[in-house]
């Protein structure tokens, strides 16, 4: 029967002296650690062994630790007869493993791959989580007035961008394609991503090994670390995660690789503390009502349940502001009980035609192409008129696309007139019957 670890209850197994002192200062004993002597032992010896003969210093900076903790383990695997010295560079140790060393490295290999930076404890994560959770970031409309800028939004949608980023939670977008949805969410991460928060490389939780940091999202501010700090931690700018109709339920547990025998956070551990764009919801691969059995916990109390190899679960932190974008009508995705946990939902429709004017001005500009002072409401009359459809943001850039291709072909500057207005709404838009 699977059991449940919890992160109120959750013993590292382990005595010290002192409590962690935090991202911000470097533990200077092995008292001062939050995970198990024995594991640290055992990356060593790992990182050791794949890396081959190395000073002291080397080891410590591999393993993300302060040099006096990592001597204190060298001197460990020294009296085991793991490793030995092989000279000095200065004050500092040579060191190399020894073939019992190489043999106790490969049994530990074979049990987890993982080597490198040095874990954080599973409850050091979930109380800097929780010190770090996007419900604490105040949002204010000069903040989000400034990352919008470069869109053209009216103020009351931004005014309920601002509630939404406020509340730290969840938020729906919804309306047809071609409204910006996505543009929107995307840019609703840029408001909270001047703050800054602690990532760890890894986390050690009941033996195992999850990694969380993942450079690919998370940007790192290396120049505003702290010299002192606790190198196991990464400071980055809050992250921004997006996912599509990739999504599965098999991508939101822990990612065990059977070959490494070590885990990968899945989206939302890496999207803890910043935000979760859930992009084309209704379109997964992962059917709405699956996720609503998935994350309707999660939304409400703010704890995800994940579950380890043998079945154990242990309850991790979910401090981020989700943001569902879908094409749907959430009234027939979902059922009132999810859409309550939902707390702000916005539909974004059509464009007026001054501000449809102004995202073709700002679309020409950038693209340094000219056009004609009518071209716009030519176009806003084709669109309305012709082909009878509502005014959508993504037009006007689809439409100057189409010229700057259709110039680039006839090797020529893009120029916006009446016919090159026409090819290009001829190519883009279906005919009319």
């Amino acid at each position: 029967m699977a059991t449940l670890l919890s992160m109120y209850d959750y013993d590292n197994d382990f005595s010290r002296d002192e409590t962690p002192i935090g991202p911000t200062h470097r533990p200077k004993s092995l008292a001062q650690m939050d995970v198990r002597q024995s594991i640290l032992e055992e990356i060593a010896l790992k990182t050791l062994y794949l890396s081959g003969s190395m000073s002291v210093l080397e080891l410590a900076e591999k393993m993300q630790l302060g040099y006096e903790v990592v001597d204190s383990l060298f001197c460990q695997l020294r009296a085991e007869q793991l490793c030995l010295v092989t000279g000095m560079t200065g004050h500092v140790h040579q060191i190399a493993i020894t073939a019992q060393g190489r043999n106790r490295a490969a049994e530990l290999i074979a049990h987890c791959h993982y080597a490198g930076a040095a874990p954080v404890a599973f409850n050091s994560y979930v109380e800097q989580t929780r010190k770090q959770s996007v419900k604490k970031v105040d949002v204010h409309a000069a903040d989000v007035q400034r990352a919008f800028a470069h869109l053209v939004i009216d103020g009351e949608t931004l005014r309920k961008f601002g509630t939404a980023l406020n509340s730290g939670s969840s938020l729906f977008l919804w309306g047809p394609a071609g409204t910006g949805k996505t543009t929107m969410a995307e840019t609703l991460s840029r408001v909270v991503a001047d703050d800054e928060v602690w990532i760890p490389y890894a986390v050690e939780v009941d033996g195992s090994i999850i990694t969380v940091y993942d450079p690919s999202i998370h940007k790192r501010d290396e120049e505003a670390e702290p010299e002192d700090r606790d190198a196991r931690w990464v400071l980055c700018r809050r992250p921004s995660v997006l996912v599509g109709g990739e999504l599965t339920a098999e991508m939101l547990d822990l990612q065990y690789n059977p070959n490494t025998k070590f885990y990968v956070a899945p989206a939302q551990m890496k999207a803890n503390n910043g935000v979760l764009i859930i992009d084309d919801f209704g379109r997964q691969r992962l059917r709405p009502e699956e996720l609503l059995n998935r994350w309707v916990v999660p939304l409400d109390r703010r704890i995800d349940f994940l579950t380890l190899a043998g079945g154990k679960k242990i309850e991790v932190p979910f401090e981020m502001l989700v943001v569902f974008a879908s094409n749907m009508d959430p009234a027939e995705l979902v059922d009132p009980a999810f859409l309550r946990r939902i707390q702000t939902k916005i539909k974004i429709g059509e464009v007026s035609d001054e501000q449809f004017c102004e995202i073709f001005r700002r679309v020409a500009v950038e693209n340094r192409v000219p056009f004609e002072v009518d071209i716009p409401t030519d176009l806003i009359n084709f669109i309305r008129i012709t082909l009878k459809q509502e005014l959508r943001s993504c037009y006007p850039r689809d439409i100057v696309n189409q010229v700057c291709w259709a110039a680039r072909y006839e090797g020529r500057k893009p120029h916006i007139d009446r016919p090159a207005l026409t090819r290009a709404t001829d190519a883009y838009f279906l005919a009319k019957a």
